[in-house]
């Protein structure tokens, strides 16, 4: 019989990419739906869906019988929520009751996906300085509901792992681009809406960007090579954000915004958007907490993912095009469309 793997999160960005890897490989893959979620990402993907929810320790172990590996990619990936204590909540019963029922049925090992949003990276957005794995948040350093809910949920993890023999790798991605972006995710969005003219200005800061497909390759390479209990950053490259912009004017044959803005006068139109955000239920584009994480650049080094797992990440910007190429067959780039 064929090994099964049980993957969560498979109908979003970085999930599907894992799925679709997990399937590349040959192996029998199951995954994990929510019963609202879109399958338009996993429709032409030769996967066994089951129905259940990440946060319900019997609805997991249903799902996780007879699998031998098991990737909890699932995730609340917003920036914002009228109740932020939502995007925790989910996240930390989501890796509580995913890692229960994986020490319940016995999985022989588990890729946990954490985020680069639990470490804390060099102080200042002069600072330039990538960090490692060894740079990491606590729970007064860290800002905003998103980055606190990793964190929490990734020492909850390692609590496991150390308490009770869980038999888990994780990994921390940094800042996935490329195709099915389906929602699409806050850098989605800034590409998408750079893409259709929208930005035409920005702050002084910078973030690691990398190929989902090449995040998907490190969650195999974590199964095959990784050591129980180790965290592996998977990152690409590191680039500022003016220099994202221009790219993808340069790609969509726009003009790049020149205009560098503070970020002081930026905070009472963020705190304007949150408002509008709280009566719409639609998430704003900017944020205070986007802000706040603005003042430094968010700069990552994976030299522990090539060292010990051989992984490797291709130029960013062919994630870039890849995910141009993908909205735009998709309509997010036409008017009034994606978003």
């Amino acid at each position: 019989m064929t090994d099964i793997a049980l993957v969560t999160g498979a109908s979003g960005f970085v999930g599907s990419a894992v799925a679709r890897a997990l399937v590349a490989r040959g192996l029998h893959v199951r995954v994990l739906m929510r019963p609202t979620a879109s399958r338009a990402n996993i429709e032409t993907l030769d996967v066994e869906p089951v129905t259940g929810d990440m946060r319900d320790l019997d609805s997991m172990t249903a799902a996780m019988r007879g699998a031998r590996w098991f990737f909890h990619v699932a995730a609340d990936y917003r920036l914002w929520a009228r109740d932020p204590g939502e995007i925790e909540r989910n996240n930390l019963l989501g890796a509580r009751a995913a890692m229960g029922a994986a020490l319940r049925c016995g999985v022989e090992r588990v890729v946990y996906t954490s985020s680069v949003a639990a470490l804390k990276p060099g102080d200042g957005v002069q600072s330039g300085v990538a960090v490692d794995e060894t740079a990491r948040h606590t729970a007064d350093s860290v800002i905003g509901a998103y980055k606190r809910s990793k964190l929490v949920a990734e020492r909850a993890v390692e609590r496991l792992i150390a308490e009770q023999n869980l038999p888990a790798v994780i990994v921390s991605p940094s800042t996935p681009i490329g195709p099915r972006d389906i929602k699409p995710t806050p850098t989605g969005r800034i590409i998408v809406e750079a893409a259709t003219g929208k930005i035409p200005a920005f702050v002084d800061t910078g973030l690691n960007l990398v190929h989902v497909d090449d995040v998907a390759a490190g969650h195999l390479l974590a199964l095959d090579k990784g050591r129980v209990g180790e965290n592996y950053i998977l990152g690409g490259d590191d680039v500022a954000l003016e220099t994202m912009l221009a790219d993808i004017a340069a790609l969509t044959g726009r003009k790049p915004p020149r205009l560098k803005l503070p970020r002081a006068p930026l905070f009472p139109l963020a705190w304007g958007a949150e408002a509008v955000a709280r009566l719409t239920g639609k998430e704003p584009f900017l944020t205070a907490d986007a802000l706040r994480m603005s003042r430094t650049r968010m700069f990552f080094r994976s030299d522990k993912a090539k060292a010990e797992l051989g992984y490797s990440a291709r130029p960013y910007r062919a994630g870039l095009e890849d995910a141009l190429a993908w909205f735009g067959r998709h309509g997010y780039l036409t008017k009034g469309a994606g978003a």
